[in-house]
């Protein structure tokens, strides 16, 4: 038996976490992908590697500034660049005119993920099957590669809202209410392809911006070199990644390399980079829940059922990694309401952190 499960090991699951975690709650965070940081993503290839899902942090508020300042402090955080480039069909390649410092890992942004995640009880590789009451009124989490079950008082869910409805639907309204499960399904998103690549070190001529985001593109939403944010890089890496209608048209085919090719083809016609569609290598990824396109207006979604249970994510206000960063301090807030009413850490608890 635990105080609390969270399920799901982004940005928004860890920072609840912590908070429940330093208040004294004994807490387990679940998670069924081999890595944290959801979209926090990296990946490892090719003696180098590539942040295939969040592509760097602009903060707004106050909180989630304190935040970067100190990932920055720890060496972890640092800036990458003041301006991300816009293209438009009429224009081409042009700067903003509004800059402000975009942040990025040198050694990967699932860095950050890796900081948030000290000292905490997290099970990787762990795909939840089925949540259910107990007769002694917790929750029941079962999950697929363990034939053991956790047991919880309480249960966050800090997963995209369309996978945290197939979990719950089952329950039905004898557990949860309607009026909850008809909200959560009320929550969209958009898809996203991402195409890692690698270039030789003699590709030329590199080009003179770091990122550029198009508006309105029928196949392309942001391109970045990625290879910049690397101290030393053996290479050229870039990262592509599609526009939603495009994701929306090929999320089902079954050999995503074709459709990265053709994005790499027109990304370098466009951007006249006639080397960038004959890369060394070239991964493709699918986001099926990439960004939230109808979002939830508060910054969780509670249950209001008699076993404490709050949806939290990203899509919780539909601000990305702040907005994440700002669902999982509520969601401690509201299951520590729940449970002990314990003091909960300062909302700048990580500067406790080593």
């Amino acid at each position: 038996m635990t105080d609390v499960v969270v399920i799901g090991a982004g940005m928004s699951g860890l920072i609840c976490a912590q908070q429940l975690s330093r208040a004294g709650y004994s807490v387990v965070v679940v998670d069924k992908s081999r890595g944290l940081g959801g979209r926090l993503a990296t990946r490892r290839l090719y003696e180098t590697r590539a942040d295939h899902g969040a592509c760097y942090l602009n903060p707004k508020g106050e909180l989630f500034t304190s935040l970067v300042d100190l990932l920055c402090d720890r060496h972890i955080l640092e800036v990458w660049t003041d301006t991300v480039y816009e293209f438009t069909t009429d224009t081409g390649v042009s700067a903003p005119q509004n800059r402000s410092p975009r942040y990025v890992a040198p050694a990967g942004m699932s860095a950050i993920a890796k900081f948030l995640a000290q000292d905490l009880n997290i099970l990787l590789n762990q795909r939840v099957t089925a949540i259910n009451p107990t007769n002694e009124n917790h929750w029941r989490i079962t999950l697929e590669s363990s034939r053991e079950e956790l047991t919880a008082k309480a249960l966050v869910i800090a997963i995209p809202a369309p996978q945290a409805l197939m979990l719950l639907a089952p329950l039905g309204e004898s557990i949860l209410n309607q009026k909850f499960l008809e909200n959560l399904s009320l929550v969209e998103f958009y898809p996203s392809i991402s195409v890692m690549t690698g270039y030789p070190a003699t590709s030329q001529p590199l080009p003179d911006w770091k990122a550029i985001s198009f508006i309105d593109d029928a196949v392309l939403g942001w391109i970045g070199l990625d290879s910049s944010k690397r101290h030393q890089s053996p290479q050229a890496v870039f990262v592509v990644q599609s526009s939603a209608s495009f994701a929306q048209q090929h999320l089902e085919s079954s050999d995503l390399q074709p459709i990265g090719k053709q994005m790499l083809e027109y990304a370098a016609t466009i951007l006249k980079l006639p080397w960038l569609h004959t890369p060394e290598w070239m991964q493709v990824h699918r986001w099926r829940y990439a960004f939230p396109s109808i979002p939830w207006p508060e910054k969780v979604l509670n249950a209001e059922s008699a076993l404490p249970l709050i949806c939290c994510g990203d899509w919780c206000g539909g601000n990305l990694a702040e907005g994440a960063m700002l669902s999982g301090f509520r969601a401690s807030q509201e299951i520590n309401d729940y449970l002990e009413n314990f003091t909960l850490p300062d909302m700048n608890f990580f500067k406790d952190f080593t």
